[in-house]
């Protein structure tokens, strides 16, 4: 299973270390970032898994990025944990009203973050991520990286495969090319509009004419995974 992505955003270079060497002892991969600013672009570009987001940094705050975060529509799903010297209960009302999935006061133990975290990911980790997820016979493993209509394996390419795993895992909502290119290649990368039909017409001959119906066009819009007429 692929390592999850942490990024640590905090204006203390030996809290950032110290966070780091505990979550790279438990096998995740380490991101940091110093302020919200320089925090932001590594999500667009990135997109970790979680975000270990200190409150009070200089600048914008942890607690604006989190809500510019949760407004924004690539990343209004991804998890954030703040971190804050602040224990009241107002505040962390306030953090979690945010969009935070939850609040950990400092000084805390690296063992407790780190279940803490696996807490959260657990929670927000939809099927189809970790676990396989099935529509209508056609089942996506990314355990294996297999996909399956009615137990007959389809041969479906890597862009193809993360393109279906995303639709399976984000089922009944339309999006645009320029939503899917950032979701499913990276806000770094930068690719015609365009690239979506392509690769969008090659995952629907994969899928054949048993499930080739799921992916649908919607007119003046996009795409949508639909097993709805």
């Amino acid at each position: 299973m692929t390592a999850k992505t942490v990024l640590i955003v905090d204006d203390e270079a030996p809290i950032r270390e110290m966070i780091a060497v505990a979550l790279e002892m438990a096998d995740y991969r380490v991101l940091e970032a110093d302020n919200a600013q320089s925090a932001h672009a590594m999500v667009v570009d990135h997109q970790p898994d979680l975000l270990l987001l200190d409150w009070m940094m200089p600048g914008t705050s942890g607690i604006e990025l989190a809500r510019r975060l949760k407004r924004e529509e690539t990343t209004r799903e991804l998890p954030i944990i703040m971190l804050t010297a602040r224990g009241e209960e107002d505040n962390k009302i306030q953090g979690l009203e945010a969009g935070a999935d939850d609040y950990i006061t400092k000084p805390f133990s690296p063992r407790e973050l780190v279940a803490r975290l696996k807490a959260v990911l657990r929670r927000t980790t939809p099927k189809g991520i970790e676990e396989a997820v099935e529509v209508d016979g056609l089942v996506l493993d990314p355990v294996s990286h297999r996909v399956s209509s009615h137990d007959r394996p389809l041969d479906i390419g890597p862009t193809e495969y993360r393109l279906l795993q995303f639709f399976m895992t984000h089922q009944e909502r339309a999006y645009t090319r320029s939503q899917l290119l950032d979701q499913v290649w990276g806000g770094n990368v930068y690719v015609e509009e365009r690239t979506v039909d392509v690769h969008i017409r090659r995952l629907r001959k994969a899928l054949g004419e048993t499930h080739q119906h799921l992916i649908q066009t919607v007119r003046g819009t996009g795409y949508r995974f639909s097993s709805k007429v």
